[in-house]
């Protein structure tokens, strides 16, 4: 997602975000990160799967199953898949290379949003305030880089 913004001083800045896959390491995250893996998510989903065969396969040839059960068993096993997809972080960043006359310097302000459908309405505010301001807003999930 890019947008280009131009700004109350003639400025233009450029508004990208991008979906980050693993979460953004910090500082306070790094013992989980350093015990993490996924063996236990794949042994779960590999005796789920196990079990869900076994139950097809011994289940009575008479035996009635409504049309709706096998779609609600679906939507309860994408569930989760769905929520991470969803709730993903994404890096925003909102970068400008100065004026052409050099009065005002380049700038670079990111930050990290949760979610797919927040992450569109904060960019939205962001560059409705660099319209507006010519600056991202201090109090907004963006802060100033070096």
């Amino acid at each position: 997602m890019n947008r280009l913004v131009h700004g109350e001083d003639g400025r233009d800045w450029v508004v990208r975000a991008q979906m980050e896959w693993r979460a953004p390491a910090t500082a306070d995250d790094f013992e989980h990160d350093v015990a993490g893996s996924y063996g236990p998510g794949i042994a779960m989903i590999a005796v789920t799967s196990l079990l869900a065969i076994v139950l097809i396969m011994w289940t009575p040839a008479d035996v009635r199953i409504p049309s709706w059960v096998p779609l609600a068993l679906l939507l309860i096993a994408l569930f989760f898949p769905l929520r991470w997809i969803l709730r993903r972080p994404w890096t925003v960043v909102a970068e400008t290379e100065g004026d052409l006359a050099g009065d005002r310097p380049s700038e670079r302000w990111v930050g990290s949003i949760r979610g797919m459908f927040t992450v569109r309405g904060e960019v939205s505010k962001i560059t409705k305030t660099i319209q507006k301001h010519s600056l991202p807003d201090f109090d907004g999930p963006l802060h100033p880089v070096e």
